[in-house]
């Protein structure tokens, strides 16, 4: 296995914002590489072993990274990896859908440390009360944080819609019935929290949450997040693409069939009027099913169509291909774009998708003009509809990543935590 690429020198930076840039470039290469001596992080950041330690010092008494196993080489003296400490901080997570509200907090490793859902038709409240419900699942979570010493470094709300991230406000959400909502106002006016609260489209967070730091098979790739709506993100070369004015990855309303059906936002025929949740609810089930009633929680419904398939119930298994059938319809219109490398169905298509993938991948084929698809890979994303406030998480604490010094060093007189060699080191 080839050594990293080495990251680029910052020459032209004042002391003061070099030190920051180089702790922030070492977090991020330990997220992105793993566990590494200081050696190892000398050698690949093409700093000297005294800077690497020094800086090392520091993310240790931010409580950021610690001691972790030995490393031992066949050349030289066992050296100690240094690797990433999740107990100090996190990042919180939430989304705004029409049939919930829900929230994660990641800590700094990624691992999920809180999660929260709360079932709601947000068509039947205004914003306001959506909001007020959203906050307090937020000061729920981040109390019984607290209490384990976790501090929260910022959240971000991902909503389904078109979202102005300059203004914090959604300027049209078609399957809520919102329109021009300044959403990150009132989530901030009633939180009154001392850390950032940011805005943003939630199937942006979904693709931000599939392009994992590090691995080169989801550098370029599409994501897909399916709900009411249907919606997903790109990301090119390991960055995501929003567009001019930050509204790219509007997928679901691309045209596909003219004189279809009329869409939540007011036109005909938009890819998900065919391919979203509502479609295949109404074609797999009659309006007296239980799948159809709101009642049902949603995993349980799509649980319940998984079952009838699974069993051979014609009717599912002809809704899951019909509707599998446009998903690839609309997925090859987009590679013929794009060509990623894969195309990862997120939200409801990962509950399902393993039901509609022959019918996803045949249309994807007699879609796209490149042979094979232009080597396309349909991927399911095993995050499901957690993927959307993975990705608010994983956003909130890119600050830290960026910024170490956001996070204040520790008291010499807290107590010892135990690191993951078993040994204690002093916060």
């Amino acid at each position: 296995m080839s050594a990293p690429e080495p990251p680029t020198a910052r020459r032209s930076l004042v002391p003061l914002d070099l030190r920051r840039a180089n702790l922030g470039l070492t977090l991020r290469w330990l997220r992105d590489h793993g566990p590494r001596s200081r050696a190892s992080l000398a050698n690949e950041l093409e700093l000297t072993r005294s800077t690497v330690s020094t800086l090392v010092a520091e993310l240790v008494e931010r409580g950021l990274v610690r001691e972790g196993a030995v490393q031992r080489s066949a050349i030289g003296r066992p050296g100690t990896a240094v690797e990433l400490d999740g107990r100090a901080v996190c990042g919180l997570g939430a989304e705004v859908n029409v049939n919930h509200i829900s929230l994660a907090a990641l800590d700094l490793t990624g691992t999920v440390v809180a999660e929260r859902k709360l079932a709601l038709d947000a068509r039947e409240l205004d914003e306001v009360q959506v909001v007020d419900q959203l906050v307090g699942l937020v000061r729920e979570t981040t109390d019984l944080l607290a209490a384990s010493g976790t501090t929260p470094v910022g959240l971000t709300v991902g909503v389904a819609g078109l979202v102005d991230r300059e203004r914090d406000v959604l300027t049209f959400g078609p399957n809520l019935g919102w329109r021009d909502v300044a959403l990150g106002e009132l989530v901030r006016g009633r939180l009154e929290a001392s850390y950032p609260v940011e805005i943003d489209n939630e199937g942006n967070l979904a693709a931000t949450a599939e392009a994992t730091p590090g691995d080169p098979e989801r550098r370029d790739i599409l994501v897909i997040f399916g709900e009411v709506g249907v919606g997903g993100g790109i990301v090119a070369d390991g960055r995501l693409l929003r567009g001019r004015q930050g509204y790219a990855g509007e997928f679901g309303h691309m045209i596909v069939e003219p004189e279809g059906r009329r869409c939540g936002c007011g036109r005909r025929g938009c890819w998900e009027t065919v391919s979203g949740l509502g479609a295949l609810l109404e074609t797999a089930a009659d309006p007296d099913d239980p799948v159809r009633g709101a009642e049902m929680p949603l995993e349980a419904r799509l649980t319940e169509l998984n079952r009838r398939a699974d069993l051979g119930d014609a009717r599912t298994l002809a809704a899951l291909a019909q509707v599998g059938s446009w998903v690839g319809v609309g997925a090859a219109v987009l590679t013929n774009a794009l060509n990623p490398a894969a195309i990862v169905l997120s939200g409801y298509y990962a509950m399902v998708g393993h039901h509609m993938r022959p019918a996803i991948e045949a249309a994807l084929r007699d879609g796209v003009l490149a042979p094979d698809a232009g080597g396309t890979r349909v991927e399911l994303s095993h995050l499901g509809f957690l993927a959307a406030v993975r990705g608010g998480a994983l956003a909130s604490l890119e600050t830290v990543f960026t910024d170490p010094t956001t996070v204040p060093r520790r008291t010499e007189t807290a107590t010892p935590i135990p690191s993951a060699t078993g040994k204690e080191q002093y916060a």
